[in-house]
């Protein structure tokens, strides 16, 4: 039990040092425009509370809450490595990422690797299984679809040439324009469902593996899935 209190207490951890150090090097409303750093302040957020509950022996936060950052932070990372860091990838950014040193190389690592292992381990050893269901795939798409308003929002409203004006190469409308923008976009909201679902599935029928009985993500509950 404090094991796992003090591990989900170092994801929070990292996550929280990993956004401090992107503000504190950057400008402050541009890094809180990226999906990365909305997606580790929940991580900071949701782990810690849970850190706490499970210090306390109390309940862990709602599986909706629980299941919903897991994949955002998998999102992260999975976008990360496959299509920014990814030197065969269209919308690759590897040589700002080669620029990168000291604190902000430490914090790129926390956010887009540290965080994700930390969160699927947590979830595949720590984590009772069956509390997941296919609605909450459904459910947690309405976070990444806010972020695709807001950013195309402040791209809209942010004048031509501003640096960073779309935080990601491809939601960039001035080089793609709307129309890819929005296949663009369509892709990766069937990706995420379909991952959602994965985890759904991989939850349903996992092994409990070292998660402790009596400190549930919630009731497996005796019912079928809804």
């Amino acid at each position: 039990m404090i094991a796992t209190a003090l591990f989900r207490a170092l994801i929070a951890l990292a996550a929280a040092v990993g956004v401090v150090i992107e503000c504190a090097y950057g400008s402050v409303p541009v890094v809180l425009s990226f999906f990365t750093v909305w997606t580790n302040i929940l991580v900071a957020v949701v782990f810690g509370l849970s850190a706490v509950r499970t210090w306390q022996r109390r309940p862990e936060p709602d599986p909706l809450w629980r299941g919903g950052v897991l994949l955002f932070i998998l999102i992260t990372g999975l976008v990360f490595h496959l299509v920014l860091d990814n030197p065969a990838s269209p919308f690759n950014v590897v040589e700002d990422l080669d620029r990168l040193t000291g604190a902000r190389a430490v914090a790129n690592q926390l956010l887009h690797t540290l965080t994700p292992i930390g969160a699927a381990l947590d979830f595949l050893v720590l984590t009772t299984p069956r509390a997941l269901r296919p609605r909450h795939a459904a459910q947690w798409l309405a976070f990444p679809f806010a972020y695709l308003t807001f950013a195309l929002v402040r791209g809209a409203l942010l004048a031509p040439g501003t640096k960073t004006r779309y935080t990601y190469p491809f939601l960039d409308v001035t080089q793609y324009g709307y129309a890819r923008v929005a296949v663009n976009g369509l892709v990766l909201g069937l990706a995420f469902y379909a991952l959602g679902l994965a985890l759904v599935t991989a939850d349903r029928f996992r092994p409990p593996l070292l998660a402790p009985r009596e400190n549930r993500i919630s009731s497996p509950g005796g019912g079928p899935l809804k």
